[in-house]
């Protein structure tokens, strides 16, 4: 039997496989010390409601516990997490048509770090942060979902593809349409 201790010292990856083949809840334990409080920050980027973002994180908690076994180790179990919070949380504004969810889905901060891109990303650099916050309310749940993985998370194509499993040329045409769908959303504003 393991010490707590050598438990604690294991990898996210390691720790998921333990889990999965004993489905030890104290062990999961480990696993919620390590995230929660990361998965409650970007619950709370879409809910603007402590309460709010204490339950999706819940929710993305006891989803996970029930969904780990698909966790293939593809990419990093952290950058899986954050793709399956980011889903959790997008289907949940989704579901919920209330514009007061809607309206808030993007805190400030994160519009900051989306536009801080790659050099072919001119268009994100000369946008102002008011509009800009408007324009991410336009576009769709998934579209700023990704936007916000590779600019906010700084997750790499590579990253993305494994978290999206599909291609690096469906992950780049994707971000493309999105930012293009961003930019024409900020053009159209007044």
């Amino acid at each position: 039997m393991e010490t707590l201790e050598n438990i604690n010292k294991q990898s996210d990856e390691d720790l998921v496989k333990a889990i999965v083949k004993t489905n030890d809840t104290l062990l999961f334990e480990i696993l919620y010390d390590r995230y929660s409080s990361l998965v409650y920050n970007k619950c709370y980027g879409f809910a603007k409601d402590e309460d709010e973002a204490k339950d999706l994180t819940q929710d993305v908690f006891l989803k996970l516990f029930v969904k780990l076994a698909s966790f293939k180790g593809k990419s990093k179990f952290s950058t899986w997490l954050y793709a399956f919070t980011y889903n959790h949380c997008v289907n949940y504004v989704t579901r919920n048509t209330a514009k007061k969810f809607q309206n808030q889905a993007v805190d400030y901060k994160d519009i900051e770090n989306l536009s801080e891109g790659e050099a072919d990303d001119a268009g994100f650099l000369s946008m102002k942060v008011d509009k800009l916050k408007v324009a991410l309310e336009q576009i769709s749940p998934d579209e700023k979902m990704i936007l916000l993985l590779k600019y906010q998370d700084q997750l790499s194509i590579k990253d993305l593809e494994s978290v999206l499993d599909i291609g690096p040329s469906a992950v780049k045409m994707r971000i493309k349409r999105a930012k293009d769908k961003l930019i024409t959303e900020y053009n159209n504003l007044k």
